[in-house]
Protein backbone atom coordinates (compact mmCIF):
# COMPACT_ATOMS: atom_id res chain seq x y z
CA UNK A 1 0.00 0.00 0.00
CA UNK A 2 1.63 3.46 -1.24
CA UNK A 3 2.07 6.06 1.77
CA UNK A 4 -0.18 9.07 1.70
CA UNK A 5 2.95 11.10 0.38
CA UNK A 6 2.83 8.81 -3.11
CA UNK A 7 -0.75 8.78 -3.54
CA UNK A 8 -1.91 10.60 -7.02
CA UNK A 9 -2.78 14.04 -6.81
CA UNK A 10 -4.03 16.26 -9.67
CA UNK A 11 -0.65 16.58 -12.05
CA UNK A 12 1.36 14.28 -9.90
CA UNK A 13 4.28 12.25 -11.57
CA UNK A 14 4.13 8.66 -11.58
CA UNK A 15 6.90 7.44 -10.84
CA UNK A 16 7.53 3.15 -10.98
CA UNK A 17 10.98 3.15 -10.15
CA UNK A 18 13.66 5.05 -8.61
CA UNK A 19 17.00 3.79 -7.56
CA UNK A 20 20.95 4.36 -7.89
CA UNK A 21 20.59 5.00 -11.60
CA UNK A 22 17.60 7.08 -12.25
CA UNK A 23 13.81 7.49 -12.33
CA UNK A 24 11.02 5.75 -14.62
CA UNK A 25 8.14 7.65 -14.60
CA UNK A 26 5.04 7.05 -16.21
CA UNK A 27 3.41 8.04 -19.74
CA UNK A 28 3.49 12.08 -19.17
CA UNK A 29 2.81 15.06 -21.10
CA UNK A 30 6.09 17.48 -21.36
CA UNK A 31 6.76 19.18 -17.88
CA UNK A 32 9.70 20.63 -16.11
CA UNK A 33 10.81 19.32 -13.03
CA UNK A 34 12.37 19.96 -9.68
CA UNK A 35 14.36 17.55 -8.34
CA UNK A 36 15.12 17.98 -4.45
CA UNK A 37 17.03 15.76 -2.10
CA UNK A 38 15.65 16.23 1.67
CA UNK A 39 14.32 19.74 0.60
CA UNK A 40 17.18 20.83 -1.44
CA UNK A 41 16.97 21.72 -5.04
CA UNK A 42 19.40 19.42 -6.91
CA UNK A 43 19.14 19.08 -10.49
CA UNK A 44 15.87 20.66 -12.95
CA UNK A 45 15.03 18.62 -16.00
CA UNK A 46 12.57 18.19 -18.90
CA UNK A 47 10.79 15.27 -18.82
CA UNK A 48 10.23 14.31 -22.84
CA UNK A 49 13.42 16.10 -23.95
CA UNK A 50 16.16 15.10 -21.12
CA UNK A 51 14.20 11.44 -21.08
CA UNK A 52 14.53 8.22 -23.02
CA UNK A 53 11.37 7.45 -23.71
CA UNK A 54 10.46 3.26 -23.88
CA UNK A 55 7.84 0.97 -23.92
CA UNK A 56 7.56 1.07 -19.60
CA UNK A 57 7.87 4.69 -19.77
CA UNK A 58 10.50 7.67 -19.59
CA UNK A 59 13.67 6.92 -18.01
CA UNK A 60 15.46 9.68 -16.54
CA UNK A 61 19.40 8.87 -15.94
CA UNK A 62 21.03 10.48 -12.81
CA UNK A 63 23.67 12.98 -14.06
CA UNK A 64 27.01 11.54 -14.43
CA UNK A 65 28.46 14.48 -11.82
CA UNK A 66 25.65 13.81 -8.95
CA UNK A 67 26.25 9.46 -9.42
CA UNK A 68 29.28 9.03 -6.42
CA UNK A 69 26.80 10.73 -4.38
CA UNK A 70 24.36 8.47 -4.41
CA UNK A 71 24.69 6.17 -1.48
CA UNK A 72 22.72 6.57 1.51
CA UNK A 73 19.09 7.88 2.59
CA UNK A 74 17.30 11.08 1.38
CA UNK A 75 13.51 12.27 1.04
CA UNK A 76 13.78 12.76 -2.79
CA UNK A 77 11.05 15.08 -3.76
CA UNK A 78 9.86 16.12 -7.36
CA UNK A 79 8.16 19.71 -7.59
CA UNK A 80 6.63 21.74 -10.32
CA UNK A 81 9.00 25.10 -10.29
CA UNK A 82 6.59 27.34 -11.57
CA UNK A 83 3.83 26.43 -9.11
CA UNK A 84 5.82 24.70 -6.38
CA UNK A 85 3.79 21.57 -6.20
CA UNK A 86 5.10 18.51 -5.21
CA UNK A 87 4.62 16.14 -8.36
CA UNK A 88 6.53 13.11 -6.05
CA UNK A 89 8.09 12.36 -2.72
CA UNK A 90 9.78 9.55 -1.30
CA UNK A 91 12.33 8.36 1.18
CA UNK A 92 14.76 6.43 -0.71
CA UNK A 93 17.85 4.35 0.24
CA UNK A 94 20.33 4.36 -2.70
CA UNK A 95 23.19 2.15 -2.12
CA UNK A 96 23.97 0.31 1.58
CA UNK A 97 25.25 3.63 3.96
CA UNK A 98 22.88 4.45 6.51
CA UNK A 99 23.38 8.01 6.19
CA UNK A 100 21.72 11.03 4.87
CA UNK A 101 23.19 12.31 1.28
CA UNK A 102 24.84 15.22 1.31
CA UNK A 103 25.85 16.54 -2.33
CA UNK A 104 28.92 19.36 -1.17
CA UNK A 105 32.21 19.50 -1.92
CA UNK A 106 34.99 19.25 0.11
CA UNK A 107 35.22 21.60 2.02
CA UNK A 108 31.10 20.99 2.60
CA UNK A 109 30.00 23.42 0.64
CA UNK A 110 26.27 22.31 -1.02
CA UNK A 111 26.01 21.59 -4.22
CA UNK A 112 23.77 21.57 -7.35
CA UNK A 113 23.70 20.71 -11.13
CA UNK A 114 23.50 23.93 -13.02
CA UNK A 115 22.28 23.86 -16.54
CA UNK A 116 25.07 22.59 -18.20
CA UNK A 117 24.49 19.32 -15.85
CA UNK A 118 27.91 20.50 -13.38
CA UNK A 119 27.73 20.66 -9.99
CA UNK A 120 27.92 23.98 -8.66
CA UNK A 121 27.58 25.97 -5.65
CA UNK A 122 24.62 28.27 -6.58
CA UNK A 123 23.14 31.61 -5.38
CA UNK A 124 19.93 29.62 -3.80
CA UNK A 125 22.69 28.73 -1.39
CA UNK A 126 24.64 32.04 -0.22
CA UNK A 127 23.19 34.56 1.83
CA UNK A 128 23.55 38.24 1.59
CA UNK A 129 26.76 38.89 2.91
CA UNK A 130 28.38 35.81 0.86
CA UNK A 131 27.44 37.42 -2.28
CA UNK A 132 28.17 41.42 -1.46
CA UNK A 133 31.77 40.94 -2.83
CA UNK A 134 30.25 39.46 -5.87
CA UNK A 135 27.84 42.66 -6.33
CA UNK A 136 31.11 44.77 -5.33
CA UNK A 137 32.81 43.21 -8.27
CA UNK A 138 30.63 43.59 -10.92
CA UNK A 139 30.11 47.21 -9.78
CA UNK A 140 33.96 47.76 -10.28
CA UNK A 141 34.17 45.87 -13.40
CA UNK A 142 31.68 48.01 -14.68
CA UNK A 143 33.75 50.85 -13.59
CA UNK A 144 36.29 49.58 -15.29
CA UNK A 145 35.50 48.97 -18.88
CA UNK A 146 33.68 52.73 -18.79
CA UNK A 147 37.45 53.78 -18.17
CA UNK A 148 38.81 51.81 -21.49
CA UNK A 149 35.66 53.49 -22.99
CA UNK A 150 32.85 50.63 -22.91
CA UNK A 151 29.68 50.90 -21.27
CA UNK A 152 28.99 47.37 -20.21
CA UNK A 153 25.52 45.68 -19.07
CA UNK A 154 24.42 43.34 -17.54
CA UNK A 155 24.07 39.95 -19.90
CA UNK A 156 22.51 36.61 -19.78
CA UNK A 157 21.60 35.29 -16.66
CA UNK A 158 22.41 37.90 -15.00
CA UNK A 159 20.50 40.49 -16.77
CA UNK A 160 17.26 37.76 -16.56
CA UNK A 161 17.48 37.74 -13.31
CA UNK A 162 17.70 41.52 -12.72
CA UNK A 163 14.80 41.94 -14.75
CA UNK A 164 12.64 39.64 -14.43
CA UNK A 165 12.98 39.07 -10.48
CA UNK A 166 15.43 41.70 -9.49
CA UNK A 167 17.84 39.35 -7.91
CA UNK A 168 20.24 36.77 -8.67
CA UNK A 169 18.60 33.43 -10.08
CA UNK A 170 18.81 30.72 -7.59
CA UNK A 171 19.56 28.30 -9.79
CA UNK A 172 23.06 30.11 -11.46
CA UNK A 173 26.40 30.22 -10.21
CA UNK A 174 28.27 32.85 -11.86
CA UNK A 175 27.25 36.59 -13.17
CA UNK A 176 27.60 37.76 -16.71
CA UNK A 177 28.46 41.10 -18.61
CA UNK A 178 28.24 41.91 -21.79
CA UNK A 179 29.01 44.86 -24.26
CA UNK A 180 28.75 45.86 -28.17
CA UNK A 181 31.85 47.27 -29.38
CA UNK A 182 32.00 50.67 -31.56
CA UNK A 183 34.06 48.47 -34.05
CA UNK A 184 32.32 46.29 -36.36
CA UNK A 185 35.20 44.06 -37.11
CA UNK A 186 36.21 41.14 -35.40
CA UNK A 187 39.89 41.43 -35.55
CA UNK A 188 39.01 45.23 -33.76
CA UNK A 189 37.09 43.39 -31.63
CA UNK A 190 39.34 40.67 -30.06
CA UNK A 191 42.37 43.31 -30.21
CA UNK A 192 40.00 45.89 -27.51
CA UNK A 193 39.28 42.25 -25.56
CA UNK A 194 42.63 41.89 -25.00
CA UNK A 195 43.43 45.60 -23.87
CA UNK A 196 40.42 44.97 -21.42
CA UNK A 197 42.02 42.09 -19.97
CA UNK A 198 45.43 44.06 -19.76
CA UNK A 199 43.02 46.81 -17.45
CA UNK A 200 41.23 44.33 -15.48
CA UNK A 201 44.52 42.24 -14.81
CA UNK A 202 46.31 45.80 -13.70
CA UNK A 203 43.30 46.66 -10.86
CA UNK A 204 44.54 43.40 -9.67
CA UNK A 205 42.13 40.60 -11.02
CA UNK A 206 42.93 37.01 -11.86
CA UNK A 207 41.29 36.91 -15.53
CA UNK A 208 40.98 33.72 -17.24
CA UNK A 209 39.87 33.79 -21.28
CA UNK A 210 37.61 31.83 -22.70
CA UNK A 211 37.53 32.81 -26.22
CA UNK A 212 39.27 35.81 -27.91
CA UNK A 213 36.26 38.16 -27.17
CA UNK A 214 34.59 36.59 -23.58
CA UNK A 215 37.01 36.99 -20.15
CA UNK A 216 36.16 35.00 -16.59
CA UNK A 217 37.27 37.73 -13.95
CA UNK A 218 37.75 35.81 -10.81
CA UNK A 219 36.17 37.03 -7.68
CA UNK A 220 36.56 36.43 -4.04
CA UNK A 221 33.54 35.91 -1.62
CA UNK A 222 33.66 36.90 2.06
CA UNK A 223 34.35 33.38 2.66
CA UNK A 224 37.05 32.50 0.69
CA UNK A 225 35.01 31.37 -2.41
CA UNK A 226 36.47 31.96 -6.26
CA UNK A 227 33.42 32.86 -7.88
CA UNK A 228 33.40 33.64 -11.73
CA UNK A 229 32.51 37.21 -13.33
CA UNK A 230 32.21 36.44 -17.00
CA UNK A 231 32.42 39.40 -19.49
CA UNK A 232 31.03 38.79 -22.90
CA UNK A 233 32.06 40.94 -25.86
CA UNK A 234 30.26 41.45 -28.45
CA UNK A 235 29.41 43.89 -32.02
CA UNK A 236 27.16 44.95 -34.61
CA UNK A 237 27.37 44.45 -38.06
CA UNK A 238 24.89 44.77 -40.75
CA UNK A 239 21.97 45.15 -38.47
CA UNK A 240 23.19 41.95 -36.82
CA UNK A 241 24.30 41.93 -33.04
CA UNK A 242 26.63 39.36 -32.53
CA UNK A 243 26.99 38.76 -28.47
CA UNK A 244 29.70 35.95 -27.52
CA UNK A 245 28.22 32.83 -26.56
CA UNK A 246 25.02 32.24 -27.99
CA UNK A 247 23.23 35.22 -29.96
CA UNK A 248 23.94 36.40 -33.76
CA UNK A 249 20.45 38.17 -34.54
CA UNK A 250 19.04 40.87 -36.57
CA UNK A 251 18.86 44.02 -33.64
CA UNK A 252 18.84 47.51 -33.45
CA UNK A 253 21.85 49.23 -31.56
CA UNK A 254 19.35 51.63 -29.67
CA UNK A 255 17.74 48.43 -28.40
CA UNK A 256 20.85 48.48 -26.43
CA UNK A 257 22.63 52.08 -26.33
CA UNK A 258 21.69 54.31 -24.06
CA UNK A 259 21.22 52.07 -21.30
CA UNK A 260 18.63 51.47 -19.18
CA UNK A 261 18.30 50.24 -15.42
CA UNK A 262 17.18 47.24 -13.08
CA UNK A 263 17.47 46.32 -9.40
CA UNK A 264 19.73 43.19 -8.96
CA UNK A 265 19.57 42.46 -5.01
CA UNK A 266 18.59 46.21 -4.16
CA UNK A 267 21.50 47.85 -6.82
CA UNK A 268 21.04 49.68 -9.78
CA UNK A 269 23.39 48.07 -12.79
CA UNK A 270 22.76 49.14 -16.32
CA UNK A 271 20.90 46.54 -18.81
CA UNK A 272 20.30 46.84 -22.53
CA UNK A 273 17.55 49.80 -23.25
CA UNK A 274 14.62 47.45 -24.58
CA UNK A 275 15.03 44.60 -22.05
CA UNK A 276 12.04 42.58 -23.94
CA UNK A 277 14.25 42.53 -27.19
CA UNK A 278 17.26 41.68 -25.62
CA UNK A 279 15.97 38.70 -23.88
CA UNK A 280 14.09 37.47 -26.34
CA UNK A 281 16.93 37.33 -28.59
CA UNK A 282 18.69 35.58 -25.68
CA UNK A 283 15.98 32.75 -24.25
CA UNK A 284 13.02 33.02 -26.76
CA UNK A 285 9.34 34.98 -26.12
CA UNK A 286 9.28 33.07 -23.02
CA UNK A 287 11.76 34.14 -20.97
CA UNK A 288 9.58 35.67 -18.05
CA UNK A 289 8.69 32.12 -17.32
CA UNK A 290 11.50 30.39 -14.81
CA UNK A 291 13.36 27.55 -16.61
CA UNK A 292 15.46 25.86 -14.18
CA UNK A 293 16.83 23.46 -17.15
CA UNK A 294 16.81 25.90 -19.84
CA UNK A 295 19.64 24.60 -22.55
CA UNK A 296 20.41 26.61 -25.57
CA UNK A 297 19.73 25.61 -28.72
CA UNK A 298 22.25 27.99 -30.53
CA UNK A 299 21.97 27.79 -34.25
CA UNK A 300 24.90 25.68 -36.38
CA UNK A 301 25.51 28.82 -38.52
CA UNK A 302 25.88 30.99 -34.89
CA UNK A 303 28.52 28.34 -33.64
CA UNK A 304 30.32 27.84 -37.15
CA UNK A 305 31.05 32.14 -36.98
CA UNK A 306 31.80 32.21 -33.45
CA UNK A 307 34.10 29.19 -34.20
CA UNK A 308 36.11 30.69 -36.94
CA UNK A 309 36.23 34.26 -35.18
CA UNK A 310 37.08 33.93 -31.66
CA UNK A 311 37.18 30.30 -30.57
CA UNK A 312 40.27 27.56 -30.26
CA UNK A 313 41.91 28.59 -27.34
CA UNK A 314 40.46 26.57 -24.45
CA UNK A 315 41.22 23.43 -26.47
CA UNK A 316 41.42 20.89 -24.14
CA UNK A 317 41.26 22.79 -21.31
CA UNK A 318 38.31 21.13 -19.29
CA UNK A 319 40.00 17.68 -19.75
CA UNK A 320 43.03 18.77 -18.44
CA UNK A 321 41.15 20.68 -15.16
CA UNK A 322 39.21 17.30 -15.10
CA UNK A 323 42.85 15.20 -14.58
CA UNK A 324 44.29 17.57 -11.82
CA UNK A 325 40.89 17.49 -9.92
CA UNK A 326 40.69 13.82 -10.26
CA UNK A 327 44.40 13.35 -9.34
CA UNK A 328 44.80 16.22 -6.52
CA UNK A 329 45.14 13.63 -3.88
CA UNK A 330 48.31 11.68 -5.22
CA UNK A 331 51.87 12.46 -4.38
CA UNK A 332 53.14 14.32 -7.40
CA UNK A 333 56.15 12.36 -8.29
CA UNK A 334 59.43 14.23 -10.17
CA UNK A 335 60.04 12.96 -13.63
CA UNK A 336 62.56 11.13 -15.62
CA UNK A 337 63.21 14.36 -18.35
CA UNK A 338 63.65 16.08 -15.07
CA UNK A 339 66.68 14.14 -13.69
CA UNK A 340 67.37 13.29 -17.24
CA UNK A 341 68.29 17.57 -17.66
CA UNK A 342 69.95 17.39 -14.62
CA UNK A 343 72.31 14.64 -15.00
CA UNK A 344 73.01 16.45 -19.00
CA UNK A 345 73.51 20.19 -18.09
CA UNK A 346 75.36 20.15 -14.64
CA UNK A 347 75.96 23.84 -14.82
CA UNK A 348 72.60 24.47 -15.69
CA UNK A 349 71.32 27.89 -14.78
CA UNK A 350 66.84 27.95 -15.76
CA UNK A 351 65.04 24.92 -15.94
CA UNK A 352 61.77 25.51 -18.15
CA UNK A 353 58.77 22.99 -17.76
CA UNK A 354 56.41 23.29 -20.67
CA UNK A 355 52.88 21.75 -18.97
CA UNK A 356 54.63 22.04 -15.26
CA UNK A 357 51.15 20.46 -13.95
CA UNK A 358 51.22 20.56 -10.39
CA UNK A 359 54.85 21.83 -10.26
CA UNK A 360 57.05 18.87 -8.81
CA UNK A 361 59.81 19.20 -11.51
CA UNK A 362 59.82 22.28 -11.35
CA UNK A 363 60.45 22.35 -6.94
CA UNK A 364 62.71 20.06 -7.63
CA UNK A 365 65.37 21.96 -9.91
CA UNK A 366 64.43 24.46 -7.36
CA UNK A 367 65.51 22.56 -4.35
CA UNK A 368 68.70 22.00 -6.43
CA UNK A 369 69.62 25.59 -6.82
CA UNK A 370 68.16 25.55 -10.08
CA UNK A 371 65.97 29.09 -11.18
CA UNK A 372 62.26 26.98 -12.42
CA UNK A 373 59.74 28.31 -14.63
CA UNK A 374 56.68 26.25 -14.45
CA UNK A 375 54.30 27.19 -17.63
CA UNK A 376 51.02 25.56 -17.67
CA UNK A 377 47.63 26.86 -19.42
CA UNK A 378 45.99 25.67 -16.52
CA UNK A 379 46.71 27.17 -13.41
CA UNK A 380 44.28 25.15 -11.17
CA UNK A 381 46.89 22.76 -11.43
CA UNK A 382 50.20 24.53 -10.01
CA UNK A 383 48.34 27.00 -7.84
CA UNK A 384 48.93 24.79 -4.77
CA UNK A 385 52.94 24.80 -4.97
CA UNK A 386 52.98 28.58 -6.76
CA UNK A 387 51.58 29.54 -2.92
CA UNK A 388 53.73 27.24 -1.06
CA UNK A 389 56.80 28.98 -3.14
CA UNK A 390 55.82 32.29 -3.16
CA UNK A 391 58.59 33.24 -1.85
CA UNK A 392 60.94 31.24 -3.55
CA UNK A 393 63.08 33.89 -5.98
CA UNK A 394 64.29 30.75 -8.16
CA UNK A 395 60.51 29.99 -8.52
CA UNK A 396 58.17 31.12 -11.22
CA UNK A 397 54.53 29.51 -12.63
CA UNK A 398 53.19 31.55 -15.72
CA UNK A 399 49.83 30.82 -17.36
CA UNK A 400 50.96 29.75 -20.83
CA UNK A 401 48.74 28.66 -24.04
CA UNK A 402 50.32 27.17 -27.31
CA UNK A 403 47.22 27.92 -28.50
CA UNK A 404 47.44 31.74 -28.29
CA UNK A 405 50.05 33.52 -30.42
CA UNK A 406 50.25 35.91 -28.17
CA UNK A 407 51.69 33.65 -25.50
CA UNK A 408 53.37 31.50 -27.59
CA UNK A 409 55.96 34.68 -28.95
CA UNK A 410 55.65 36.96 -25.42
CA UNK A 411 56.42 33.80 -22.65
CA UNK A 412 59.58 32.59 -24.59
CA UNK A 413 61.03 35.86 -25.33
CA UNK A 414 60.59 36.98 -21.67
CA UNK A 415 62.37 33.38 -20.12
CA UNK A 416 64.66 34.19 -23.12
CA UNK A 417 66.51 36.68 -20.62
CA UNK A 418 66.93 34.69 -18.04
CA UNK A 419 69.94 33.30 -17.44
CA UNK A 420 71.53 30.20 -19.27
CA UNK A 421 72.24 27.53 -19.98
CA UNK A 422 68.82 27.19 -20.18
CA UNK A 423 66.53 23.96 -20.81
CA UNK A 424 63.57 23.31 -21.56
CA UNK A 425 61.29 19.93 -20.66
CA UNK A 426 57.65 19.13 -21.53
CA UNK A 427 55.94 15.84 -19.96
CA UNK A 428 53.15 14.19 -21.99
CA UNK A 429 51.56 17.57 -23.18
CA UNK A 430 52.42 16.93 -27.06
CA UNK A 431 49.71 13.42 -27.09
CA UNK A 432 47.12 16.02 -26.11
CA UNK A 433 47.77 18.48 -29.23
CA UNK A 434 47.38 19.03 -32.83
CA UNK A 435 49.94 19.95 -34.97
CA UNK A 436 49.54 23.54 -34.89
CA UNK A 437 49.68 23.17 -30.89
CA UNK A 438 53.06 20.85 -31.53
CA UNK A 439 54.31 23.47 -33.80
CA UNK A 440 53.99 26.28 -31.31
CA UNK A 441 55.74 24.34 -28.60
CA UNK A 442 58.76 23.68 -30.63
CA UNK A 443 58.73 27.29 -31.65
CA UNK A 444 58.71 28.52 -28.05
CA UNK A 445 61.50 26.08 -27.03
CA UNK A 446 63.80 27.21 -29.79
CA UNK A 447 63.11 30.54 -28.54
CA UNK A 448 63.77 29.92 -24.98
CA UNK A 449 66.77 27.94 -25.68
CA UNK A 450 68.17 30.67 -28.07
CA UNK A 451 71.56 31.44 -27.18
CA UNK A 452 72.57 29.22 -25.28
CA UNK A 453 73.47 24.98 -25.58
CA UNK A 454 70.68 23.53 -23.93
CA UNK A 455 68.29 21.19 -25.75
CA UNK A 456 64.45 20.51 -25.28
CA UNK A 457 64.08 17.32 -23.49
CA UNK A 458 60.63 16.35 -24.61
CA UNK A 459 58.45 12.65 -23.35
CA UNK A 460 55.23 11.09 -24.68
CA UNK A 461 53.25 8.14 -25.10
CA UNK A 462 54.43 6.16 -28.10
CA UNK A 463 52.43 3.11 -27.07
CA UNK A 464 49.63 2.58 -24.96
CA UNK A 465 49.11 -0.59 -22.91
CA UNK A 466 46.83 -2.30 -20.59
CA UNK A 467 48.49 -1.03 -17.61
CA UNK A 468 46.38 2.32 -17.15
CA UNK A 469 49.64 4.32 -18.09
CA UNK A 470 47.58 6.15 -20.10
CA UNK A 471 45.15 7.51 -18.03
CA UNK A 472 47.50 7.91 -15.00
CA UNK A 473 49.13 10.54 -16.88
CA UNK A 474 47.03 12.41 -18.82
CA UNK A 475 48.32 11.35 -22.03
CA UNK A 476 44.95 9.39 -23.12
CA UNK A 477 46.49 8.18 -26.43
CA UNK A 478 49.80 7.43 -27.77
CA UNK A 479 51.42 9.86 -30.75
CA UNK A 480 53.38 8.24 -33.57
CA UNK A 481 56.76 9.45 -33.32
CA UNK A 482 57.16 9.82 -36.95
CA UNK A 483 54.57 12.57 -36.81
CA UNK A 484 56.87 14.48 -34.20
CA UNK A 485 59.97 14.00 -36.31
CA UNK A 486 58.69 15.12 -39.23
CA UNK A 487 57.20 18.33 -37.29
CA UNK A 488 61.11 18.78 -35.65
CA UNK A 489 62.40 18.98 -39.00
CA UNK A 490 60.12 21.47 -40.21
CA UNK A 491 60.54 23.17 -37.54
CA UNK A 492 64.32 23.73 -38.49
CA UNK A 493 64.91 21.58 -35.00
CA UNK A 494 67.11 18.22 -35.31
CA UNK A 495 66.71 15.41 -33.05
CA UNK A 496 69.85 14.18 -30.51
CA UNK A 497 68.34 11.14 -29.25
CA UNK A 498 65.07 9.01 -29.88
CA UNK A 499 64.56 6.69 -27.17
CA UNK A 500 61.64 3.99 -26.85
CA UNK A 501 61.10 2.70 -24.03
CA UNK A 502 58.58 0.39 -21.72
CA UNK A 503 56.87 1.97 -18.86
CA UNK A 504 57.52 -0.94 -16.25
CA UNK A 505 58.50 -4.82 -16.90
CA UNK A 506 54.85 -5.89 -16.52
CA UNK A 507 53.42 -8.07 -19.79
CA UNK A 508 51.51 -5.51 -21.86
CA UNK A 509 53.40 -1.96 -20.23
CA UNK A 510 52.84 0.99 -21.82
CA UNK A 511 55.76 2.51 -23.98
CA UNK A 512 57.05 5.99 -23.82
CA UNK A 513 59.47 7.68 -26.46
CA UNK A 514 61.98 10.43 -25.19
CA UNK A 515 63.41 12.62 -27.53
CA UNK A 516 65.81 15.02 -27.13
CA UNK A 517 65.98 18.42 -29.89
CA UNK A 518 68.16 21.45 -30.10
CA UNK A 519 68.12 24.05 -32.88
CA UNK A 520 71.91 24.76 -32.77
CA UNK A 521 73.05 22.91 -36.09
Amino acid sequence: MRSLSQLRRPGALDVLEIDATGLLVGASRERLVDVAFDGRRIWSFWLLRDGEQGDDGVRLRWPKPLRPFLDGVTEVTLTDPGTDTVLFSRTVQFGERPDRIDVVNAAGRPLALDKSLKLVETFDTRDAAQVEPLLDAIDEVLGALRQVGLDAFLAYGTALGAIRDGGLIGHDSDADLGYVSTYDHPVDVIRESFRIQRALTDMGYRVTRYSAIALKVHVEESDGLDRGLDVFGGFMRDGTLYLMGEIAVPFERDWIYPLGTASLEGREFPVPANADKFLTATYGPHWRVPDPAYKFTTPASTIELFNGWFRGMRTGRAGWHGYHKRTAHQEPTVSAVARQVAERHPDLATYVDIGCGRGADVAWFADRGVSAVGLDFQPFAYEAEAQRRADDPRVTFQLFNLLELRHVLAVPAWIARMPGPRAVGCVHVVERLGHRGRMNLLRSSRMVLAGTTGALHLQFLSEKGRDGYARRTGARKPLDPAVVLAEVAESGGRVLEDVRTRVSSDPGSSQVCRMIIDWNA
